[in-house]
């Protein structure tokens, strides 16, 4: 199964998120499409983040088990907290079709 946690402060500004773990332990390298989803929309909004709103983030990805972390260094602005909305647009989506079994999204506030 996948986490992907969204983490706030208290008054519902971004701080960053993680996403852990595997959405199928079962399946072969290549076959696995609700993990490669997953992936995508973390990952491009990572580089969304950079590219497009030029946020100020630190990130961590472990290629091998493909887990990320990425945190804002400053409070992120209205570009960027639309990115992070429409990746958790996104997952709820993956969510929805391919059922709670392979993803969990936590919403935490720090």
């Amino acid at each position: 199964m996948t986490v992907v946690d969204i983490i706030r402060d208290k008054e519902g500004r971004y701080l960053g998120f993680e996403c852990y773990g595997h959405a199928d332990d079962n399946a072969q390298e290549g076959e696995d499409i609700i993990c490669s989803a997953i992936s995508m929309l973390v990952i491009n909004t990572v580089n969304s983040l950079e590219t497009l709103a030029g946020a100020q983030i630190t990130y961590a990805w472990a290629e091998e088990g493909g887990d990320l972390s990425c945190r804002f260094e400053a409070p992120p602005d209205e570009k960027a907290a639309l990115l992070v909305d429409s990746m958790l647009l996104g997952l709820r989506s993956v969510r929805e079709t391919y059922g709670g079994d392979y993803l969990v999204i936590n919403l935490k506030e720090e």
